[in-house]
C-alpha cells in the first residue's frame, strides 16, 4: 500500500504562482510514474503533467511553458510548480502514482487539493 499526501493548494490571482507537493510513503514499493491530474467542476479529470522514473515528462498542452513537474527520488516526492496561472486552471488537483509492489503495478491517488485562480 502507498499513501499520498498533497500540499500547496490555495487561492491566487491570475498571473500568480503556486507550488504543489506530493509525498508518497509505504513499504516495499518503487515508483514507475508520478503525476498530477486536475478536475474542474462539471469536467472530467485530466492529466496535467507526469514524470517517469527515468525523468521523462509529459504536459497537457494547456500548461506547457507555465507548469514544471519535478521529483525527488530519494524522498519519493513530486512537485508541480505552476506559474502564470489563469482562471481556467481552477480545479481540484490530484497527485497520482503508478507504483510497483512485487510483480504488480498499482495506481494510487491523493485526496486532492483545491487551486483557485481569481481574475
Amino acid at each position: 500500500q502507498v499513501h499520498l499526501v498533497e500540499s500547496g493548494g490555495g487561492l491566487v490571482q491570475a498571473g500568480g504562482s503556486l507550488r504543489l507537493s506530493c509525498a508518497a510513503s509505504g513499504s516495499a514499493f518503487s515508483i514507475n510514474v508520478m503525476g498530477w491530474y486536475r478536475q474542474a467542476p462539471g469536467k472530467q479529470r485530466e492529466l496535467v503533467a507526469r514524470i517517469t522514473g527515468g525523468g521523462s515528462t509529459n504536459y497537457a498542452d494547456s500548461v506547457k511553458g507555465r507548469f514544471t513537474i519535478s521529483k525527488d527520488n530519494a524522498k519519493n516526492t513530486v512537485d508541480l510548480q505552476m506559474n502564470s496561472l489563469k482562471p481556467e486552471d481552477t480545479a481540484v488537483y490530484y497527485c497520482h502514482v503508478d507504483a510497483k509492489i512485487g510483480a504488480y503495478s498499482y495506481q494510487y491517488w491523493g485526496q486532492g487539493t483545491q487551486v483557485t485562480v481569481s481574475s
